[in-house]
């Protein structure tokens, strides 16, 4: 069998290094607001080139707590493709605004810049863009667009640590950004986990005090905020992850050119987009498109090859979009959306696979199309 991930393969690297730290976290007892929460983030915000960094509990937190510290709220309308994560519109939910969906791009799958141009009112607050399957989108040109629309630029980097978009690495280029560091990200814990950056100094502030329930001293808030703490235990995984994030972008690289390589020859598969001068994606996933999607998921795993499927339905056809009363939509309304979520598929991709590994994969795909 060949897993779409293998943590088991990726955690030997650390083991002995994170189970010291921990040993050191038990031993104090200090389990929440510690020195590795603080190395963490002062670690990260080296590495992004920020000045401010937050560890929170999950990349879903981070969304929510950027929108807050944004002032964004009751009436305000935020911008979000249409393909993303179901995070992306719980995050606009839970702050009251109302999020408002536009097509996906055909080449870097993040959100269409003319329509997010085009979906512009007087209550529009913010865009929320997300660098999917690792990919950056189209940040220069969504950038430009809320300056001259005086809008805030919202970054989802969950699956984009370390991308570069035009020799800059995502999440830098809006006021804030987000990131997941989940147990299957790219920069990964071993559980919930996510990180805020900006360079923002008033967001900074509220930021900092809005994971720890607004109190800027012990029972002290100054405003309302939530329970949305990392603890020290992941900080000690994510600092050890850091430290080996460049090198297994580079082999996800590496193993991203080969495949490419090899499968370029099918007509009925798309492939992810190459990297550019300035520009590479860190390829979370590595996704296929084809209209033979279910057909192909079904052959590899007979084959033994584990697949999965990002994110199959777009957010506009989902029950919840549906129940929470939103703006109606419809099979069609957003063409590009729906056909990336439809034709999606990602085959295995991980630092830690072998070329046996690889090869098969490649050979069951040509397989199926042959």
């Amino acid at each position: 069998m060949i897993p779409l991930l293998d943590l088991k393969r990726e955690w030997q690297e650390i083991k002995e290094e994170v189970e010291k730290g921990w040993r050191e976290v038990t031993e104090s007892m200090k389990l929440l607001n510690g020195d590795n929460l603080l190395a963490f983030e002062k670690e990260a915000a080296q590495y992004f080139g920020v000045k401010f960094a937050f560890g929170v509990g999950s990349g879903t937190e981070a969304l929510w707590l950027a929108m807050v510290a944004c002032g964004i709220g009751r009436g305000d309308e935020v911008i979000v493709q249409a393909n993303g994560f179901v995070a992306d519109v719980e995050a606009v939910i839970w702050t009251e605004a109302t999020p408002v969906l536009v097509d996906a791009e055909e080449e870097s799958f993040g959100p269409d810049p003319e329509a997010v141009e085009r979906a512009i009112t007087p209550k529009t607050k913010a865009v929320l863009a997300v660098h999917m399957y690792g990919h950056p989108c189209k940040i220069g040109e969504l950038l430009d667009i809320c300056e001259r629309h005086g809008l805030i630029l919202i970054e989802d980097a969950a699956h984009a640590h370390g991308a570069l978009y035009r020799g800059r690495k995502v999440g830098t280029f809006g006021k804030v950004g987000c990131f997941s560091c989940g147990v299957v990200k790219n920069l990964n814990a071993l559980g919930d986990a996510g990180l805020v950056i900006t360079n923002d100094e008033e967001v900074a502030h509220r930021l900092k005090f809005l994971r720890v329930h607004g109190q800027v001293k012990k029972n002290e808030p100054h405003f309302y905020g939530f329970n949305c703490r990392l603890d020290e235990l992941q900080a000690v995984v994510l600092r050890a992850r850091l430290k080996k994030l460049d090198e297994k972008n580079r082999i996800r690289r590496q193993i991203a050119d080969f495949y490419r390589k090899r499968l370029s020859h099918i007509k009925e598969l798309r492939l992810p987009p190459e990297d550019k001068k300035g520009n590479f994606s860190v390829y979370h996933r590595f996704m296929l498109f084809t209209p033979k999607r279910d057909s192909l998921q079904k052959h590899l795993k007979e084959k033994g090859i584990g697949t999965g499927l990002y994110y199959p339905i777009p957010l506009h056809l989902q029950p919840a979009w549906k129940n929470a009363g939103l703006a109606s939509h419809k099979e069609g309304d957003f063409p590009v959306a729906e056909r990336l979520c439809s034709q999606g598929l990602a085959i295995p991709l991980f630092p830690e696979m072998t070329q046996q590994e690889m090869e098969k994969v490649v050979q069951e795909v040509e397989g199926f199309f042959s």
